[in-house]
């Protein structure tokens, strides 16, 4: 079978207790383009995340009885992944959604079940925010940074 995903694809940690719940993320992502490791426990998000270095993490807010935030928090302590945005899903009651995220690292809350079109579209604008803003850091980092030239730049100063 073909890989479908080339190495432009962003890649999407999904941690879920729930087979079904990741099952159809992983469907959802799949058929956007967008490659996916899927954990149902966090020792195991944990060392997939260290190990594939994740464009965005996308957790339940409860996991096992263990918290979604503070699973999400450990795995950003590691060098590499302080900048990755986390979205959390879950199906508690929006008041609670906010009042447990609060605080946490993440970009975005969404419900369960979730529609596939709000998720994907949530995910492009977390991870296009997050590689905004870290090239503006490195910007800022290398006060003398090339300029960039066009290619009719390049045929002009080639004329001359």
């Amino acid at each position: 079978m073909k890989n479908p995903f080339t190495q432009d694809s962003p890649l999407v940690l999904v941690i879920d207790d729930e087979q079904e719940m990741l099952d159809r993320v992983a469907a959802v992502l799949v058929s956007a383009n967008i490659a996916c490791r899927c954990c149902t426990r966090p020792d195991e998000a944990f060392a997939i995340a260290v190990e594939a270095l994740p464009d965005l993490i996308l957790c339940d807010l409860n996991l096992f009885g263990e918290s979604g935030p503070e699973v999400c928090e450990q795995i950003k302590r590691q060098p590499g992944l302080e900048a990755v945005p986390v979205m959390f899903l879950s199906a508690a009651q929006m008041p609670d959604i906010i009042r447990r995220s609060h605080g946490s690292t993440s970009t975005y809350c969404i419900r369960k079940p979730f529609a596939p079109n709000v998720l994907l579209g949530l995910i492009d604008t977390a991870i296009r925010s997050q590689q905004e803003t870290a090239s503006e850091t490195a910007q800022r980092a290398s006060p003398r940074a090339p300029l960039e030239t066009s290619p009719l730049m390049a045929l002009d100063t080639l004329r001359v």
